[in-house]
């Protein structure tokens, strides 16, 4: 009988689990002791791959976290590598047992937690305080830019110390759609959920002239206000953000210096505001994964559910997005819901993810990206399950679309895509205050005006990357617990709340990275 056991090298997550996670690489010919039996590897299983525990039948059903991940392509033998050479990922039927599993609010914690930032005044706190200009077309973005740059290189911000900078929000979009179009709409409210957001003390916005998103119906339907001085010049008050157009203002040259006149005005106005304690309440969690890995639901993402289910025992807000990697596990959300209606609310976003993807000839299962294979996932059901881990425990309290504003306290899910940039861009459309980055691959996202904190799912991950990665959830793999790794997080939130800067904000990452998700056509 072989001495080692295989929960030292690898990791069972659930009792009905016909495969295990490697927790290090596995080399053939390896035996280890297994319920009472000794399971002989039988081919290279590389770190967060999956090793069959016993023979697997074709067309059966291959289980992790106690759910169906896929079904096997061939006869599997016990020790096996279990992987895309073969699994499928075959439709079969959910139970989605509304409200069945709606668990109790979490108790209030003795001490609750706390943090530093900024009080707006009017419902708003921020973890950061930034001065934005706001391209509302493409055309405008390059004459974005060059008004930040401008800033920087006169040296403004050294007079005001309390600012984070100054930065462009630009992108791709802004024409080419139909007015009053979903596209339009959906551009509009990303745009305003940055202009006001609680990190974004006040804003400038800069159009071509001739573009379809017009600045002036932005603020119309958004009903947009921004910090601005007084006509007199004492004080300040909120109002309809400056306007800028290129066409109006005689070129690019001379929009440049209107918006630095424009942003010299508002900075001692932003300037004028200090971090004050706050309650975690104040909080508001986006999370993401990307470049994910097969221990991505094994360490990092169940730790980081751990912190979300933290953060809402102190009254505030968790939100998980990205709905195409939700796909196969949202049976288990249903159960979670508060209400039908909110359960009913997240399965007509995944009819609709079916339809999208169907009008393109693609489907939602057409995942995970070759990056997430390589480390390990599969499916996208073993990648949705893993997934869903970074929503904790608690029960789902709401469901809204892109970039709506986030109303409700407690757990949410945002209907976004999966691709990252565009998934986090909502998330802070939204409201979210502060966000955490899972990622077993090695992403380096950021995303100005909210702090992104990376936390990486392995070890070798964690040491190939120190200057990226802010936190590592590998040592999981190595004896620490999950809530031990779980309050690590949330302590890194209220610390990078109160100010710390992350990895991604040291290397001056956020201003490229807003891109707000398109989903018509261009004209």
């Amino acid at each position: 009988m072989p001495e080692r056991s295989l929960s030292q090298v690898a990791v069972v997550l659930h009792p009905l689990d016909n495969v295990a996670v490697a927790a290090r690489k596995l080399a053939p010919g390896q035996e280890f002791a297994w319920n009472g039996t000794a399971l002989r590897i039988a081919d290279p299983i590389p770190l967060g791959h999956k090793v069959a525990l016993s023979a697997i039948p074709r067309g059966s059903a291959i289980r992790k976290y106690g759910q169906i991940i896929g079904f096997a392509g061939c006869d599997i033998a016990a020790g096996c590598h279990v992987h895309v050479h073969n699994v499928t990922a075959e439709a079969f039927a959910r139970d989605y047992a509304f409200c069945r599993d709606v668990p109790p609010p979490p108790p209030r914690p003795a001490v609750p937690a706390t943090w530093m930032g900024y009080d707006r005044g009017d419902g708003r706190y921020g973890t950061r305080n930034y001065v934005a200009v706001i391209s509302t077309v493409n055309c405008s973005a390059s004459t974005s830019r060059y008004i930040c740059d401008e800033v920087r290189q006169r040296g403004l911000l050294h007079r005001f110390p309390n600012i984070d900078g100054v930065f462009a929000i630009t992108h791709k979009g802004g024409c080419a759609m139909a007015f009053g179009g979903p596209d339009h709409r959906q551009l509009e409210r990303t745009l305003a959920g940055f202009a006001r957001h609680a990190n974004v003390a006040a804003c400038v916005l800069v159009g071509l002239g001739c573009e379809t998103g017009q600045a002036v119906h932005l603020i119309e339907s958004e009903g947009l206000l921004t910090l601005s001085p007084r006509s007199n010049g004492s004080g300040q008050i909120r109002k309809p953000p400056v306007v800028l157009t290129i066409q109006e203002c005689g070129g690019i040259r001379q929009t440049v210096e209107a918006g630095l006149k424009a942003v010299a005005d508002l900075l001692p106005l932003a300037n004028d505001v200090r971090r004050v304690r706050l309650s975690a309440d104040k909080l508001i969690l986006g999370t993401q994964c990307g470049g994910s890995d097969g221990n991505s639901g094994v360490t990092a993402n169940p730790a980081l559910g751990w912190a979300a289910d933290r953060l809402i025992a102190d009254g505030g807000t968790a939100v998980l997005a990205e709905t195409p990697e939700i796909y196969g596990a949202e049976h288990l959300l249903t159960r979670r819901a508060i209400s039908p209606e909110v359960a009913e609310k997240l399965l007509e976003r995944i009819r609709w993810w079916e339809w999208y993807t169907g009008v393109f000839g693609a489907e939602i299962n057409n995942n995970p990206s070759w990056g997430n294979k390589e480390g390990g996932l599969t499916t996208i059901y073993e990648k949705s399950l893993g997934a869903i881990a970074k929503g904790g425990s608690t029960a789902l309290m709401d469901v809204v679309r892109y970039a709506e504003p986030i109303p409700r306290k407690g757990f949410v899910v945002m209907d976004t895509p999966g691709y990252d940039p565009v998934s986090m861009t909502g998330l802070v459309a939204g409201g979210a205050n502060i966000l955490v980055f899972t990622t077993g691959r090695g992403s380096v996202f950021g995303c100005k005006p909210v702090p992104s904190i990376k936390v990486a799912t392995n070890t070798p991950l964690f040491e190939r990357m120190p200057d990226d990665m802010d936190i590592n959830a590998g040592v999981v793999l190595e004896g620490a617990s999950v809530a031990e790794v779980g309050q690590r997080i949330f302590e890194e939130i209220l610390e990078v709340a109160s100010g710390k800067k992350t990895k991604s904000e040291l290397h001056g990452v956020g201003e490229e990275e807003f891109a707000p998700w398109s989903i018509g056509p261009t004209l």
